[in-house]
């Protein structure tokens, strides 16, 4: 073992896995994480003690997150980390509470991204590197592509809530609906956001220290039974950490908080993010005249960047829960929670907790007795004032031991839900972990910031900022070109309409609907409205095809090609839709010239990295379910780090091939939309992000509006066949 002083991050983890005779295995190992180096060991090394295993750690690293698995009996978080290079040698390392998990994926992905600020300040490939100290050691470490490069030092800087490509479960089940993309701009500061909030919510009243708010949005229809959504919101004094594994629990913890609860069970357990749930409620509305209500759900969960969670659910139809006998079975129509951190007072953490709920209680007669909705939803609601009662109790901060398992808590009436499946609770104590004590301050997330997630601190502010070159072409002060594009010497598949209620079209979004970095962004982080785009949208295609289709600007005839016929310069985006039929959406965006120095030039003619740290898309869904709003969203993404990009140079144009299937969270959102899309109007803006006052102010490259998009007006494109490599 090399010398502490190399070790970054060391202590317990759990090792758990299947052997070759098929036979699963859970165990405690030693992990050491050093500069260029993950291993574990069978017990603290000490001297030269040789690693049962190793993985060289390099930029092109990726930390998967795998989620909660039951395993054994026992509820633990997993972690897998591979090079993308050679994914099929990864090492897998899982903890018993959230707390320590996380900070060991910070510390990972502090190193790898320590190997890339390294290559991009050298301007050099990642070297090389071998261990050979193991019988089981890695192979070299692989030189960088484009995929794997982001910025370290925007990272590092801004405290971005930026999606890493990671597998987060399986993405949001296909139908679930989340609801906190919208809510969480209650947080913002943004005054427009804020009122863009309140249309679609008011302020029903305040009890218990909550204040509970009912859904204002139109509906096409609603059932009697049905009430609107409604949300608990309140304060907590705990951390994030501490409430999610408190609310994930099914077990007797639960009547401590939730005077809702009667007992819940786990039905299926469908990836590290998602699980089928079987829950009663205990609602006392005349208990003697109306039946009790019980729900099967699909729950799903995820970890935000800023270190806030979220637990979406609605109900699902599962073989192995059906109806049980002297139960109603009511319908989840939405809900969950959604747990963000706040400053802490007094020395003491708290978090914002928003509870919301959408049921239908079924029954013949509950049309009929509206009290009788609004004083089961409240009640259910209560559960945020349970949560905050729970933890004012005590000043101890005493972190949970593991995370929680669902149990079987009324074994008496076992015969009557045989059908489902039980989980073991009991932890051996041969797991407990004396020797660690998870540091919070090592996690590098800047959990009270509410800047601009992907904010890079200007050459003037920022530690060891690498200055261009004194050669290099400073940026040009006018983006656009003064000549006039003819735009009716561009088609596509998919007709232009100006007309507002037009459907199966698009047509150019003013870009005042998007906010964009402003000359002063980096003294003041202002945003200012974008205004006229620096490139003309000319037409657009809608595709379909068995396969994925790649390199569309290819095409005889495409609006890509006539504008290289006429001299002009297009910028070609094709998002790529995954699915049994792949669809492929193209934007073609042209301009009479590049402007020499000018950013957009410098996007055009850079290399794959420098593109993934700088295209950029800020989403919007100015018409649609308030559901599917929520789970869009309005945050601007960088493109390259969210999912994978590949960028295709042609003679005289550039194509971006954006692969939506690339990321699972992307991909989750996309199965809820894609469902929708017909009811959708859907706005984006692309640009280049600027990072330094010579940049500023930001300029769209376009904005498009596309609105109910049908799914059988794709058509299959004919494409050459690729040259041969």
């Amino acid at each position: 073992m090399s010398s502490s002083s190399k070790v970054v991050y060391e202590g317990w983890m759990v090792r758990i896995g299947r052997r070759k005779i098929g036979r699963s295995f859970i165990h405690m190992r030693y992990f050491v994480l050093e500069p260029r180096l993950l291993a574990y060991y069978k017990r603290k090394p000490q001297d030269n003690q040789v690693p049962v295993k190793t993985l060289v750690i390099d930029g092109n690293c990726r930390v998967e997150d795998r989620g909660l698995k039951t395993h054994h009996g026992h509820m633990v978080y997993v972690l897998s980390v591979y090079n993308k290079k050679d994914k099929y040698h990864r090492i897998t390392l899982a903890a018993f509470n959230i707390q320590e998990a996380l900070i060991w994926k910070e510390k990972i992905e502090q190193v790898i991204d320590q190997h890339q600020e390294s290559q991009v300040g050298n301007g050099n490939k990642y070297i090389s590197f071998e261990y050979k100290a193991g019988s089981d050691s890695m192979r070299n470490a692989s030189s960088s592509d484009h995929e794997s490069q982001l910025s370290a030092q925007e990272d590092e800087e801004d405290g971005s809530n930026l999606l890493r490509r990671t597998t987060i479960g399986n993405g949001p089940p296909e139908a679930i609906l989340d609801w906190t993309r919208e809510i969480d701009s209650d947080l913002s500061q943004s005054t427009n956001t804020q009122v863009f909030s309140r249309k679609h919510w008011r302020l029903l009243q305040c009890q218990n220290g909550l204040r509970i708010f009912e859904e204002l949005s139109e509906v096409d229809y609603l059932p009697r039974s049905c009430s609107r959504a409604m949300r608990a919101v309140g304060v907590v004094e705990a951390t994030c950490e501490e409430i999610f594994e408190l609310i994930m629990s099914m077990d007797g913890t639960r009547f401590e908080w939730d005077c809702s609860f009667q007992y819940g069970s786990l039905v299926e357990e469908v990836d590290g993010h998602t699980a089928i749930i079987y829950h009663r409620l205990q609602l006392d509305w005349f208990s003697m005249f109306v039946w009790p209500r019980d729900l099967c759900y699909v729950r799903y969960w995820r970890r935000n960047d800023d270190g806030s969670y979220v637990v979406l659910f609605r109900s699902r139809v599962h073989e192995n829960c059906g109806p049980q006998p002297g139960f109603v079975r009511a319908h989840l129509e939405s809900g969950g929670f959604n747990i963000s951190p706040l400053k802490p007072r007094n020395g003491r953490p708290r978090s914002q907790v928003q509870h919301l709920m959408q049921i239908d209680l079924k029954g013949w007669g509950v049309g009929y007795v509206s009290s009788f909705q609004q004083h089961c939803l409240l009640q259910v609601l209560n559960s945020v004032a349970g949560l905050r009662e729970y933890f004012s109790q005590t000043d101890e901060r005493i972190a949970t031991p593991r995370i929680p398992v669902m149990v079987n808590m009324t074994s008496a009436s076992m015969s009557s839900r045989k059908n489902l499946k039980f989980q073991d609770s009991s932890i051996h104590p041969s797991f407990s972990d004396p020797n660690i004590v998870p540091n919070r301050n090592s996690v590098m997330m800047d959990e009270d910031s509410d800047e601009d997630e992907d904010f890079q601190i200007p050459e003037s502010d920022q530690e060891g900022y690498r200055s261009p070159p004194e050669n290099e072409v400073k940026i040009a002060a006018v983006e656009e070109p003064t000549d006039q594009i003819d735009l009716t010497l561009f088609s596509g598949t998919l007709r232009r309409d100006d007309n507002e209620n037009a459907r199966n079209c698009w047509r150019i979004s003013d870009g005042n609907n998007f906010k964009v970095r402003s000359k002063n962004f980096c003294r003041d982080k202002s945003k200012v409205t974008a205004g006229k785009p620096i490139m003309d949208l000319v037409a657009v295609d809608w595709f379909k095809d068995s396969n994925r289709m790649d390199h569309v600007a290819r095409r005889q005839g495409c609006a890509a090609q006539v504008a290289v016929e006429k001299g002009m310069f297009p910028l070609v985006i094709n998002f790529q839709v995954p699915g049994s039929t792949h669809y492929s959406m193209v934007f073609y965006f042209v301009t009479t010239k590049l402007i020499p120095g000018s950013l957009l030039q410098r996007f055009v003619d850079g290399d794959d990295e420098f593109r993934n740290t700088r295209l950029k898309l800020i989403p919007s869904v100015p018409k649609g379910s308030w559901i599917v709003r929520q789970s869009v969203g309005s945050t601007p993404c960088l493109l390259g780090k969210a999912v994978d990009c590949n960028y295709i140079r042609g003679p005289n144009y550039l194509e971006v091939d954006v692969d939506i299937g690339s990321s699972t969270v992307a991909n989750g959102v996309l199965g809820l939309v894609i469902g929708v899309i017909t009811t959708l109007v859907v706005d984006m803006a692309f640009l280049v992000q600027a990072n330094t006052e010579e940049e500023l102010p930001e300029k769209l490259i376009g904005a498009v509006r596309v609105s109910h998009i049908e799914l059988s007006s794709a058509v299959v494109p004919e494409l050459p066949d690729a040259p041969a490599e």
